[in-house]
């Protein structure tokens, strides 16, 4: 197959690793507002499967397994830096987010695109973005 070829869709999830699952099903839920699809409990792996999805369509499979790894570097690891996820109104959102107990960064402007983005990070200090869409 020519890979120059291939018409992707868009993004169908992006995974997530929790060390509580628990408390980030209540934060991927309660918090930022996800719909259940699915849970499931895989027994050989000692570990849950949650799939749910953001408005918007985002999907996101949170993950739990015994004793992960924690990030080797913060906020510069090699591999995914962060999820940025598209509002319409990011100060707003900064907001909500704040009165509900999420741990935020201050508004700020994009240099290049002049588009206000504010970071904000899950229960396992991962970091997601808001970003003017």
């Amino acid at each position: 197959m020519d890979l120059t070829r291939v018409r992707f869709l868009g993004v169908h999830h992006i995974a997530i690793i929790a060390t509580d699952y628990a408390r980030s099903k209540r934060f991927y839920t309660e918090i930022l507002g996800g719909v259940v699809l699915d849970e499931n409990y895989r027994g050989d792996r000692d570990s849950w499967k949650l799939d749910v999805e953001l408005a918007g369509g985002v999907r996101i499979e949170l993950f739990s397994f015994p004793d992960p790894p924690a990030r080797p570097t913060r906020p510069e690891a090699a591999g995914l830096r962060h999820l940025a996820l598209a509002v319409a109104d990011v100060p707003a959102a900064l907001e909500v987010l704040r009165a509900r107990g999420v741990r935020t960064e201050e508004l700020r402007t994009d240099e290049h695109t002049g588009k206000q983005m504010a970071f904000f990070f899950d229960p396992d200090d991962l970091p997601l973005e808001l970003y003017q869409g």
